[in-house]
């Protein structure tokens, strides 16, 4: 080995943690830079309003070195209804995916799918998609990537199709998500709107951002079926055998794991109908989803003790993205102690108050884009962003939804593309795909998706959304 070799440096992305403390240090140091200001706040509806033309500067409280740390714990504190609502779902539904009732259920029906290779794009997509925009399925569609590719390959298609009818049928719903909570349901408590309100409007979005992904990766699929060579993955096919041994991995699907996927489904449309029924929030619908999750692994057959190991398995899976709903508030926390937010606020908006709203969204929707290569997790984004985001509507007179609708498609159509993604990354290494060969196959169907979300903000926009 040479020198040269031995001593190469590598880049590697920063861990996002490492990036929230980053962003927490600089704005720690903004407090001394930026000078203090409030805004005057009224309330509107039960709903606290910033009021135009009433910002004024006030005493200067900078943060300490100290307050980096302080943040954090605060930051947990002050996102304690959220945080431990991702837990309590992550929770339930590690116990469900204990008793192999979702990869089992998922299995079975794609197995039966791939007898018709026609359906089976659709049909699948479809399925993933419902599960993206309910329960805001990612990283588990890694589990599931190795069958689709057994299934599609045995009807005549490549990895690539297989890969992409998973992983692009929960990103369709992800997009979609009008009943996502780890997106919409946060930044819309954090706009302090109704939970889940619009989602008439985010389900036409999700139709067509949903048809337009069949119909691409059919076309794909189609010309992979009739010459084979033309397979982005060729070489990787050319290497693929025994695939029947995949096939007969896949479980037995049982009547008490179909029992099982009823309750998580149940729970689902409870919280639906309590939500717009009775006001529900995070506390209700954590515990809907946590009494369905041990009915679930009592009647999976985990017993006591392995139905209540299989919710602290969970909730593992799920501390990455609960935590950093901290870190993230801790952001916002050292920036309201430094009364420095609504200062921010009065600078941005003073550039941007002449252009129109059209303007004004779209360029919304550009920086969360952008900001989620750097904060992959839609719950650390919608803390992080959101407090900026609501009061610039507010001044400007835009609907908060519209801010909402900004943050929720900015942050998932950059998912199946940026390499911080885990849930892509790890769905593209089980399958053998390489970064650069998923970037050739999918970067034309993002940009129409791009083109779709805007189009359907300056619709929602219009029609005064």
């Amino acid at each position: 080995m040479t020198t040269k070799n031995k001593y190469k440096i590598r880049f590697k992305n920063p861990h996002t943690y490492a990036i929230l403390i980053f962003i927490i240090a600089i704005s720690c140091l903004l407090t001394y830079v930026i000078p203090s200001g409030e805004f005057d706040r009224k309330t509107i509806n039960d709903r606290e309003e910033v009021v135009s033309g009433t910002f004024h500067f006030v005493a200067s409280e900078p943060s300490g070195f100290l307050e980096i740390f302080r943040s954090i714990p605060a930051g947990l504190i002050s996102g304690a209804d959220i945080i431990f609502y991702i837990f309590l779902v992550g929770g339930a539904f590690g116990i469900i995916h204990e008793t192999g009732a979702i990869t089992n259920g998922v299995n079975a029906a794609m197995h039966r799918l791939g007898k018709n290779g026609k359906l089976m794009i659709p049909l699948t997509m479809f399925i993933f998609s419902l599960l993206g925009f309910s329960i805001g399925l990612a990283e588990e569609t890694i589990i599931f990537v190795p069958i689709g590719i057994a299934i599609a390959r045995a009807v005549g298609y490549d990895a690539m199709t297989g890969a992409a009818m998973i992983i692009m049928g929960a990103a369709a719903g992800f997009l979609g998500g009008m009943l996502n909570p780890f997106t919409v349901g946060i930044a819309q408590k954090i706009a302090e709107i109704p939970l889940f309100s619009g989602w008439e409007f985010r389900t036409i979005i999700y139709i067509c951002i949903l048809i337009v992904g069949i119909i691409y990766v059919m076309m794909y699929g189609r010309k992979i079926k009739q010459d084979p060579t033309k397979s982005l993955v060729y070489d990787l096919e050319q290497e693929a055998r025994h695939i029947s041994k995949n096939e007969d991995e896949i479980g037995r699907f049982t009547k008490r794991q179909l029992i099982c996927l009823v309750l998580l489904i149940s729970a689902i449309c409870f919280n639906v109908y309590g939500i717009f029924k009775f006001g529900w929030s995070f506390n209700e619908m954590s515990a809907n989803f946590l009494l369905a999750g041990l009915f679930a692994g009592f009647i999976g057959g985990l017993g006591f003790n392995g139905t209540f190991d299989a919710l602290i398995d969970g909730m593992k899976s799920i501390l990455f993205g609960a935590l950093i709903v901290g870190f993230a508030k801790g952001i916002v926390v050292v920036l309201e102690n430094g009364k420095i937010i609504d200062t921010i606020v009065y600078y941005l908006t003073n550039t941007i108050q002449d252009l129109p709203a059209s303007i004004t969204v779209g360029t919304m929707f550009i920086i969360q884009m952008i900001l989620n290569f750097f904060i992959p997790s839609g719950s650390g984004q919608a803390m992080t962003t959101m407090p900026l985001m609501v009061p610039i509507s507010d001044i400007l007179s835009i609907n908060r939804q519209m801010a909402v609708l900004a943050f929720q498609y900015g942050d998932a159509v950059s998912n199946s593309i940026f390499p911080t993604s885990a849930s892509l990354m790890g769905g593209l290494a089980v399958a053998g795909i390489s970064y650069i060969q998923w970037v050739k196959f999918i970067w034309k169907l993002l940009l129409i998706w791009v083109v779709i979300c805007l189009v359907g903000i300056f619709i929602a926009l219009a029609l005064g959304y």
